[in-house]
């Protein structure tokens, strides 16, 4: 036993302790090199937010308006004819909607103001009552601060729709530019891969090929899937809304289609806008209602409409989804909110396809027949 561990050499502890410690700082120095980078890609995106801003918004409406368009070119129509048909299709949608609602804001926005005050004031009387007993000028602090809160909120989110964009004229050119990359890339979107593929060469093309059409069906599938949920959660809290005989009804629907779109932060936000709305409008027992009829849809949502619908296309944990909505929230405001769950969508998929493709090279091969097969001694 003793010649066999002379005959083996036991390696110093000093030369295990550097191994380790150099192998820590190899990836330490990777580490901070792709923090680094990172730093860099998005220090020149803040640079050109204003140009990069249309492109996102772009590839997102195109991901709405392509099944529309693949199916007009199935059927014969010209690439760009099917484009332009989408595309005036999209605005006609969009301007029929925004007809259905300004005219009941405009209706019943006095009504809603008076109202307003009136729960303003009953508010304040049940806090000035027992048991808080809260003293007027306590109140008055706190709705002070939270005006200035609002208004700040208000300042943020105004200027984070288009930041660097401070002018009405300049939000028109970025709306033309969204819908004119809008055009091309559900006219011309066909071509990109090829041409990706060619420049690149067949080992990289093949690659960026797959993942580029990987994104692009979780993509497609995330908008889509948000907009049917959307769209059922609008019907029936707006089906609820009407019935309750609650003010701008129908605006709320909208806004909760709209909400559905940046998840879980979205539709907190319009469930409780609609609650504050049925309070001050139509009295605490309506408001009651419609808390419980939000929540009986959402819980419909979260637990039946997205586990079946969404299992598919994103594959993301709710806590990954929160933590990229507040990180997107922080940094670029309501667009950041709305991009930040399909910008965590595809980082996973590059993420899951470097996974498969390690898997891959480090998989040894499958044994040959010859080598399964007993030697002969």
């Amino acid at each position: 036993m003793s010649e066999l561990n002379e005959g083996k050499s036991t390696p110093d502890r000093g030369d295990v302790i550097g191994t380790g410690v150099l192998w820590l700082a190899k990836w330490a120095v990777c580490i901070v090199a792709i923090a680094a980078g990172a730093w860099v890609i998005g220090y020149i995106l803040a640079k050109l937010w204003v140009a990069v801003l249309p492109v996102l918004l772009a590839i997102v409406v195109t991901t709405v308006l392509w099944p529309p368009t693949r199916w007009l070119t199935k059927h014969g129509l010209h690439p760009a004819a099917a484009a332009s048909v989408s595309l005036i299709g999209f605005l006609g949608v969009l301007a029929g909607v925004i007809a259905l609602i300004v005219p009941s804001v405009v209706d019943q926005a006095p009504e809603l103001a008076e109202k307003t005050t009136a729960g303003v004031n009953q508010v304040r009387d049940w806090l000035q009552g027992p048991p808080l007993n809260i003293r007027q000028e306590q109140l008055d602090s706190g709705v002070d601060a939270i005006v200035q809160r609002l208004q700040s909120s208000t300042d943020r989110i105004a200027s984070g729709v288009f930041s660097g964009v401070s002018t009405a004229t300049s939000a028109i050119v970025a709306l033309v530019l969204v819908l004119t990359l809008t055009f091309f890339f559900i006219k011309d979107g066909p071509r990109f891969l090829p041409w990706l593929h060619n420049t690149l060469g067949n080992r990289t093309g093949r690659h960026l090929e797959e993942v580029l059409n990987r994104i692009w069906g979780t993509l497609g599938g995330f908008i889509r899937t948000q907009a049917l949920v959307s769209l059922i959660d609008a019907v029936f809290i707006g089906a609820g809304l009407v019935i309750l005989g609650v003010p701008l009804a129908l605006v709320l629907a909208v806004i909760t289609f709209i909400g559905g779109f940046i998840p879980i932060v979205g539709a907190f936000v319009a469930g409780a806008l609609a609650v504050l709305v049925a309070l001050v409008a139509n009295g605490l027992t309506t408001a009651l209602i419609v808390l419980g009829i939000i929540i009986a849809v959402q819980q419909l949502e979260g637990n039946v409409l997205q586990p079946v619908l969404q299992s598919r296309s994103m594959k993301l944990h709710a806590v990954i989804v929160l933590l990229a909505i507040t990180a997107g929230g922080s940094l670029y405001g309501i667009i950041g909110a709305f991009l930040a769950v399909p910008f965590a969508a595809v980082v996973a998929v590059t993420v899951r396809y470097v996974g498969e493709q390690i898997d891959a090279a480090t998989t040894p091969p499958p044994a040959s027949e010859d080598e399964l097969q007993p030697t002969a001694e």
